[in-house]
């Protein structure tokens, strides 16, 4: 129903009479019209405590409020509140005019005439959204009490332009400020339906960004592409059917081709305040993403008892998309035979799961499994299957023989592996103590420059105590002979190549002197590659490698540590008392681990015999206890 008097309002209104019944105006701001009786309207805006109270003179008698649409000369369209206010103005406010007229002087009744013929008078509308403050507009207008019906009644027309925390859908309540009780509700339009008029481009909150996919087929992806200037804002989600689950992706991230089927649709909206969305399905009248589709889809077919002991066969049915089609039990033998009378309809109860399939399942009750423990399926018009019960019984068989050949193999394991250790293990059982095992590992050791009496007496004991502990110790001051005969270098890289094999390590015992030798090879050895780097590709002969063992494992380490690899084959022991940290040592020892001896020959042990078992192979074990013997009767008497 229109308010009284409303197509006189539409006149004043200036809008045609078909539109009255819509939700467009033509207003672009906030106004007001007051009717006859009434001049000089103004209206203010401001918070209810903000303004002063209207006149207690004026009674509001109705009050009908509705939203429009304010759309003028081309401008964005906004929402608007409009207020129809039918208001008495009592007599005694005139008589009350004329008797502060009347208390004035004689020579000053001339001058209050016109204002109490025609006193100012004022009224407050105030209104608020669910979780806002209530805002108010303050109408003043002149009373023509002359002009007024006989019931000193009037109409005032308000158009409230954006009003304060009103968007669209929202809750507004209307009330005058001293007759609150005269409150209205009234919900302005959804947003929804505003989009859908023919004004939809003039509203800002209807504008959405879109989407198009293009396929690269090289790449195997599929590549989203936008037209929205602002980019940073966009957000899309993909989901599998239009009412699937949404997942969000990145624009200027592309999508595997395969995770992309006729179903796949996205959902692309800005992030500035309004969850406007725009919705496409860009793939569901192409055939191009079939094949993802059925690779995707899966049944499972179980046996199962119902509530009265009964038997019954349970199907699973999941597939990116839903599909249409039907199911059917079959007795397999020569293709799979239909069980009459029990096919079913893939309708109704399909559900998504987190990972975005679409399921649904189904029931044969009291059926006989033994003739029947599989399913077919015609899906979109095409059969597929059969899809039968797994056999469980061959499943548990076959589980037991990979079992059983899984512990075969780890006691030959154990036993190829262990049987040295554990018969070293008696033997110092029987002999009241336990000893280290060191597992016949290769270990070098090398004595410092310019050795005296004290320092060559306590490597020839290191190494002694390693041959106690089950290592192959070769000790440079063993060797003379054959470093004589080969020369510094020779040797010691033949020592290495039998250390690589067995998995070893090299011991260079340091002192002082050997610590200031190397910091000044290491010196010269900079300066040589700064004088003869452009000439010369190879090492540089600083102190040359053919003059001692020493100056030999200098240059290996050297060439070690460029390959990133010298801490895993060379260890630095010493039999100084002051402990040296890693930082005084020369730049080309550095990372290489110190070990103080005596105080730290636990620790040096467990390196030996620890530190470098990652990568030997279980053969390489047996084949070393078949030839320990050999090592403990004739090889290992020219190691320790």
């Amino acid at each position: 129903m229109f308010p009284p008097g409303w197509s006189i309002w539409c006149v004043l209104l200036t809008l045609p009479v078909s539109a009255c019944g819509v939700e467009i105006s033509g207003y672009s701001g906030d106004e007001v019209i007051c009717s006859q009786g009434l001049s000089e309207c103004t209206m203010k805006m401001g918070y209810e405590t903000d303004l002063t109270e209207a006149d207690d003179a004026v009674d509001v008698l109705s009050l009908t409020a509705f939203p429009k649409l304010c759309c003028k000369d081309g401008a964005p369209c906004k929402i608007c509140l409009v207020l129809d206010v039918e208001i008495n103005i009592r007599l005694d406010m005139e008589k009350d005019m004329e008797d502060e007229g009347h208390s004035g002087l004689e020579e000053e009744e001339e001058d209050y005439s016109e204002e109490t013929r025609n006193p100012r008078a004022s009224l407050k509308m105030c209104h608020y959204a669910p979780l806002t403050m209530p805002t108010c507009k303050k109408v003043e207008f002149t009373v023509n009490h002359t002009a007024l019906t006989q019931q000193n009644q009037s109409k005032l027309l308000m158009v409230i332009a954006e009003p304060a925390g009103v968007t669209f859908g929202s809750h507004v309540t209307i009330y005058p400020s001293k007759q609150s009780h005269l409150r209205q509700e009234v919900r302005v339009f959804p947003l929804d339906k505003v989009c859908n008029q023919v004004l939809q481009e003039r509203v800002k909150e209807c504008h959405v960004p879109t989407l198009t996919s293009v396929i690269n087929q090289e790449m195997n992806q599929l590549e989203l592409q936008s037209a929205s200037s602002n980019k940073s804002l966009l957000r899309v989600c993909m989901q599998y059917e239009g009412n699937g689950n949404c997942q969000e992706v990145t624009v200027t991230t592309p999508i595997p081709l395969y995770s992309v089927t006729p179903c796949t649709c996205f959902q692309v909206w800005e992030d500035d305040g309004w969850e406007r969305r725009s919705k496409s399905c860009p793939f569901r009248k192409t055939n191009f993403f079939q094949r993802n589709l059925w690779q995707n889809v899966s049944v499972i077919v179980r046996h199962g008892l119902m509530n009265d002991h009964g038997s019954m066969l349970w199907w699973n049915l999941s597939a990116p998309c839903r599909l249409d089609g039907e199911v059917w039990p079959c007795h397999r033998g020569h293709g799979c035979r239909e069980v009459e009378g029990f096919r079913q309809q893939l309708k109704g109860a399909w559900r998504q799961n987190s990972r975005g399939q679409w399921k649904i399942e189904g029931v044969f009750e009291d059926i006989n499994l033994q003739l029947s423990s599989c399913v077919m399926m015609k899906l979109q018009g095409l059969e597929h299957g059969p899809f039968c019960v797994q056999n469980t019984v061959r499943w548990r068989w076959s589980l037991l023989a990979i079992g059983v050949m899984l512990l075969v193999c780890l006691t030959l394991l154990l036993k190829c592996g262990l049987q040295d250790y554990v018969k070293k293990w008696v033997w110092s059982f029987h002999h009241g103590r336990f000893v280290e095992i060191g597992g016949n590992r290769l270990v070098v050791l090398l004595s410092p420059p310019d050795v005296d009496g004290g320092v060559s007496e306590s490597v020839c004991q290191l190494g002694s105590m390693l041959c106690t502990r089950g290592f192959r110790v070769s000790v440079d001051q063993w060797s003379i002979k054959e470093q004589c005969t080969l020369g510094p270098l020779p040797w010691l890289h033949s020592q290495l190549l039998e250390l690589n094999s067995q998995r070893g390590r090299v011991v260079l015992v340091v002192t002082r002197k050997a610590l200031e030798r190397a910091e000044e090879w290491t010196h010269r050895h900079k300066e040589d590659i700064k004088t003869k780097g452009q000439e010369n590709r190879g090492l540089p002969l600083t102190g040359s490698p053919y003059s001692d063992v020493f100056m030999a494992s200098l240059c290996l380490i050297e060439a070690d540590r460029l390959q990133g690899r010298a801490g895993e084959r060379f260890l630095l022991a010493t039999f100084d008392p002051h402990p040296r940290s890693d930082r005084n040592l020369p730049e080309l020892l550095q990372g290489l681990r110190l070990f103080q001896l005596p105080s730290q020959t636990g620790a040096l042990l467990t390196e030996l015999t620890v530190g470098g078992t990652g990568k030997g192979s279980w053969k390489r074990w047996c084949l070393r206890w078949m030839d320990s013997r050999d090592y403990r009767k004739g090889r290992r008497a020219s190691y320790c």
